[in-house]
């Protein structure tokens, strides 16, 4: 395992159902959960509350957690600008609920937000949001997930389930780099993997 970024993201449901997807940039970025990275000695509750309010502009209420999802990315890979490769990503995925009917605050430049039916997702959503959204959607707390990336390879699509139940990635499975970003963050600080060849 290379190095290990902790980050969390959220499933944020309004009252019909639909779901917050964030798309960063410009260009083929994908739709992405709302999320971030943890900073030093806080709870993963407390950065999810912190970090899409930040990235949204939305006060969000935690109902439980989805899952926690390891995202791997290519071993011995190194995109331009780093010194090694992108570390692996655990993300702490919480279902949560929109707090109002509006945003409490502006999202900063560069989040478009929009609000999407879980059945009827974008072409271009990451890896994890499509795992993370299946899982919620079928009411799976306690979620232990793998989300691979290799370039060049389609996304699977649904996740499979273990005996236990628990939602998983087919050993074989990998799907293609997640492209949604936090404002300001790189890719992997929110449970996604970059394209090398897409960093700014």
């Amino acid at each position: 395992m290379s190095a290990l970024t902790w980050a969390v993201a959220a499933v944020v449901s309004d009252d019909t159902g639909r779901v917050l997807l964030c798309r960063q940039g410009r260009g083929e970025r994908r739709y992405a959960l709302p999320g971030g990275r943890l900073r030093p000695a806080e709870s993963p509750v407390r950065a999810a509350l912190r970090d899409i309010r930040a990235e949204t502009g939305w006060e969000i209420e935690l109902v439980d957690l989805v899952g926690v999802y390891h995202l791997t990315g290519p071993t011995g890979q190194t995109s331009p600008g780093r010194a090694g490769p992108l570390p692996d990503v655990l993300v702490h995925v919480f279902r949560a609920r929109a707090a109002g009917v509006r945003p409490a605050a502006d999202p900063p430049p560069g989040c478009r937000l929009s609000w999407h039916s879980p059945d009827a997702l974008p072409e271009s959503v990451t890896p994890l949001t499509r795992a993370a959204v299946t899982d919620a959607r079928a009411g799976r707390s306690g979620v232990l997930h793998d989300v691979s990336w290799t370039p060049g390879v389609a996304d699977p699509g649904r996740p499979t389930t273990d005996d236990g139940g628990r939602s998983r990635t087919g050993q074989g499975e990998r799907s293609e780099a997640g492209q949604g970003a936090g404002a300001g963050q790189p890719p992997e600080q929110r449970g996604e993997a970059a394209d090398p060849s897409l960093h700014r």
